[in-house]
């Protein structure tokens, strides 16, 4: 007898094995992308906190002086106005006074720089 094609138990094996292989992959390139739009934002913080700071040395500011965003861009402290991948905004705070994002996501936070994302908060 010829053979020609596949019978219903071999098709539905190999979507079985698709699922599966699914299954595992989607939850990992999630967890990838919650890491990778935290880390932005904590390297943004991180910019904003190093253009405050000197903002402050250059204009003989002391902890507690205000500085806005707009301010360090137009000063050319920075580039451009750094925007949280997660669409929410940055609070600069006062000087000594690390920045902060209004997400509060997980790992969107100045204390989480240098973290493992299991050690987030």
């Amino acid at each position: 007898m010829n053979r020609k094609g596949f019978n219903l138990v071999e098709i539905m094996l190999v979507i079985a094995l698709i699922a599966v292989i699914i299954g595992i992959a989607i939850p990992a390139f999630v967890k990838a992308r919650v890491i990778s739009r935290a880390r932005a934002c904590q390297e943004n913080l991180t910019k904003i906190d190093g253009a405050k700071e000197s903002w402050a040395l250059s204009n003989n500011k002391s902890d507690g002086a205000t500085v806005s965003l707009d301010t360090l861009v137009a000063e050319k402290y920075l580039k451009k106005k750094p925007i949280c991948p997660t669409g929410s905004l940055y609070i600069v705070n006062p000087i000594g006074t690390p920045p902060q994002c209004s997400s509060g996501l997980r790992g969107h936070n100045f204390n989480s720089i240098g973290k493992k994302y299991s050690d987030w908060e």
